[in-house]
């Protein structure tokens, strides 16, 4: 069976993602989640302010407790004041 250029693209995407996955720079906080808070981010095409909520709110027990969900909140009134302004 052959594949076509968009399925070996694919695939050397999931290939790069579980290596990125096997390890972590600067701690171990994301090791025990069922999902990376990047594989959310990714599989569900959230944007940079979006991404950064999830990536915080996912870590707070972990790693930066109260700070982490002031970084969260303060990533959710931006997004909050940007979505003001395209209405």
């Amino acid at each position: 069976m052959e594949l076509n250029e968009q399925e070996l693209k694919g695939i050397a995407q999931i290939g790069a993602a579980i290596r990125a996955n096997a390890q972590q720079v600067g701690g171990a906080h994301y090791a025990t989640k069922a999902i990376q808070p990047w594989d959310f981010i990714i599989a569900n095409n959230l944007g940079y302010l979006e991404g950064n909520i999830v990536k915080y709110v996912s870590r707070w027990k972990d790693k930066g407790g109260v700070e982490d969900l002031k970084k969260a909140q303060h990533y959710l009134q931006k997004l909050i004041e940007v979505s003001d302004e395209k209405i």
